[in-house]
């Protein structure tokens, strides 16, 4: 067995034994050798079939394994349930791809938050921005990290930024700005 479908083959045992929550799959790509199988998973995805969604994912990674697509909404189903590690790895692939790719550089760096690694994560949040300059969750993201490492002035103009794009987000308490008291 090759390497890449080793790698392929391990990781749907990880994924299938765990088991996994509902995620957000991507819009459906291009016509692609895989497109029916990806286009069922996607529907089952978005129905919340999730294990249906999963076997699709994989028969298309069986007929096209550059298919990012399928790895990115893989990526969504591990990390929605919390699987990390194994979010970590399926957004790797996608990236492996098209190291472009804005949702799986989201999505990495969202899984890279969650696991502390707080500088790949701005690294990948400013990447995906570059990309897609009007990702309000990035800029968010992005925002709430820079003031975590103390950087408070470039944060805030990233998170008055995602606000501006995305008026439904709010900064959680702990970084909204108190007034001053006054005597």
């Amino acid at each position: 067995m090759q390497g890449g479908l080793r790698f392929v083959v391990a990781l749907v045992v990880a994924v299938t034994i765990a088991g996994c929550g509902l995620g957000a799959a991507a819009p459906s790509p291009p016509a692609d050798p895989a497109g029916d199988a990806l286009s069922r998973g996607i529907a089952a995805h978005n129905a919340g079939r999730i294990d249906e969604a999963k076997q699709a994912y994989y028969e298309t990674l069986y007929r096209d394994p550059r298919n990012k697509f399928a790895f990115y909404n893989l990526g969504q189903i591990a990390r929605i349930a919390q699987m990390f590690a194994v979010a970590e790895g399926y957004y790797r692939s996608a990236l492996e791809i098209d190291a472009n790719y804005g949702p799986a550089l989201f999505g990495l760096a969202a899984v890279r938050q969650q696991l502390g690694g707080t500088a790949e994560a701005i690294d990948l949040y400013r990447k995906d921005i570059a990309i897609e300059p009007t990702n309000a969750a990035a800029h968010f993201n992005l925002g709430i990290l820079l003031r975590l490492t103390g950087k408070t002035a470039e944060g805030d103009a990233e998170i008055a930024r995602g606000i501006q794009l995305d008026p439904k987000l709010t900064p959680p308490p702990s970084i909204r700005p108190t007034p001053t008291p006054t005597r």
